[in-house]
């Protein structure tokens, strides 16, 4: 009997001690988690926070970054520092005012680039629309020339010549004008005929009673008139 009783006595104190492992167990298995779910959450909290430093950091280095391009930019036009084209540094202009830095030196150069530009915008129409009276007066110079060197040639007499030719030499500046006579071209070279004066190439066609020649190339003095021709066989 007493043998019995202590093995029941064990089995109790057995059984009692699985309970208690059970239920160790489970606590720190409770503990585990907690720890865990902390863990996360911190390590959550920092990460977000150490992405957001981040990005300001980047933010804040692009921004530096489009500051100092565009003070030496825009000092580089002030200063005809580059070879971009008028067109490109008004594009690059146009780039930086769309970065909207809102930083005090880029708006004073803006300010500054922008005046430089617009004269040089004036100079560049102006100089496009001498170039356009240039090409129209050189193209109205070519027909009349042209006409009169034909009118001259096929004149029924003498004095009808004499008159076209008088009429011609007033488009030009003196009747020793230059005349260059184009006789060959070559890789962008031309070759000339002996040089001559406009008078004595009028009175040449006047004689010859052709004209085989046309105009390639007008030149004028401040007053509008004819200082140099150039012109090139037929």
């Amino acid at each position: 009997m007493p043998y019995i009783c202590n093995l029941l006595e064990d089995s109790k104190f057995i059984e009692k001690s699985k309970s208690i492992n059970i239920a160790m167990k489970t606590k720190v298995t409770s503990i585990i988690m907690i720890l865990l779910a902390v863990f996360i959450t911190l390590g959550g909290t920092t990460s977000c926070k150490s992405k957001k430093r981040l990005a300001k950091e980047a933010a804040e280095a692009e921004y530096k970054s489009k500051v100092e391009q565009a003070v030496k930019d825009l000092n580089a036009i002030l200063d005809d520092e580059t070879l971009w084209t008028l067109e490109e540094k008004e594009a690059r202009v146009q780039t930086i005012k769309d970065w909207n830095l809102q930083n005090a030196e880029v708006d004073d150069l803006l300010i500054q680039v922008e005046k430089k530009l617009a004269r040089e915008r004036a100079q560049k129409e102006e100089e496009e629309r001498r170039a356009a009276e240039e090409r129209e007066r050189a193209n109205a110079t070519d027909v009349v020339l042209g006409r009169n060197f034909n009118s001259i040639a096929n004149a029924g007499s003498v004095s009808q010549a004499n008159r076209v030719i008088n009429e011609t030499l007033g488009m030009f500046e003196s009747p020793n004008v230059p005349v260059l006579i184009i006789i060959k071209q070559n890789a962008g070279f031309n070759d000339y005929d002996r040089p001559t004066t406009i008078e004595k190439y009028l009175n040449y066609v006047k004689d010859q009673k052709k004209a085989t020649e046309k105009v390639h190339d007008v030149k004028y003095n401040a007053n509008g008139k004819i200082n140099e021709l150039e012109l090139i066989k037929k």
